[in-house]
């Protein structure tokens, strides 16, 4: 079972062993999130990168822009893998990013404006399996309310799997999910974390409204509490750290 991590480098290697085991029981479309507003993208993905080292040039990064795509090719020389961009703008072109040599894809940061023409290359991707890193898919603000956000999810988003996900809600709250386990509730008390709720989905702001509130375990599943160090406060003042 996994539990909150201490550090980044931690939570990105549980992440990497979380990857790793979904795709050995065959998913094919994977999500990874580190969801801390002060975190540097290009910071995890250097670090979460050698869990393709198998693949190595059957491997391509998508970045959302040319401009991106050229500071990493710059950044990462030597890499074996192939760097391209999504093509924004471009969703009725013909597409020549997909190759028959490929084999696997990560999508770097990739956002709701980029979805039409993600479409298009997961048409062209098929089968293949495809991670993407610290996506923003659901920014409303871009795709709008309604019923064009919820065909977004359904057509999209609803293929995801979900297998590595680190939120803190607040100074004190934690939703934590580590592949193949569920998905969990955190809470500070005192000098520790306890997890108070394991759940099958990922719980909605009402889920985690509700589960807060009772403050206990929402089903019969590891009910003991596991006591952790104050880990959240850590990472946090360590991001905050990197970003100064």
């Amino acid at each position: 079972m996994s539990e909150l991590p201490k550090s980044l480098e931690e939570a990105i290697a549980q992440s990497r062993v979380a990857t790793q085991a979904a795709l050995a029981d065959g998913q094919t479309r994977l999500q990874v999130e580190f969801l801390f507003p002060e975190l540097k993208f290009m910071l995890v993905a250097e670090d979460y990168l050698p869990v393709f080292a198998e693949y190595g040039s059957g491997l391509k990064v998508f970045f959302a822009d040319a401009g991106a795509a050229a500071l990493a090719r710059n950044q990462w020389k030597d890499a074996a893998f192939k760097i391209t961009d999504i093509g924004t703008g471009r969703a009725n072109a013909p597409s020549t990013k997909i190759k028959p040599e490929d084999e696997i894809f990560l999508f770097i940061a990739p956002t709701s404006v980029e979805v039409p023409q993600m479409e298009k290359l997961m048409a062209e991707i098929g089968d293949r399996p495809v991670i993407f890193l610290n996506p923003r898919l659901e920014d409303y603000g871009v795709v709008g309310l309604g019923y064009a956000a919820r065909q977004v999810r359904q057509r999209f988003i609803g293929n995801i799997e979900s297998c590595y996900y680190l939120r803190p809600v607040d100074d004190q709250t934690a939703v934590f999910r580590c592949y193949p386990g569920q998905w969990s509730v955190w809470v500070e008390k005192g000098d520790e974390y306890q997890k108070i709720a394991e759940l099958a989905t990922k719980p909605s702001g009402d889920d985690l409204d509700l589960i807060l509130m009772k403050g206990q375990p929402q089903t019969a599943i590891d009910t003991a509490p596991a006591k952790k160090p104050s880990v959240l406060k850590g990472l946090q003042r360590f991001l905050k750290a990197l970003s100064s």
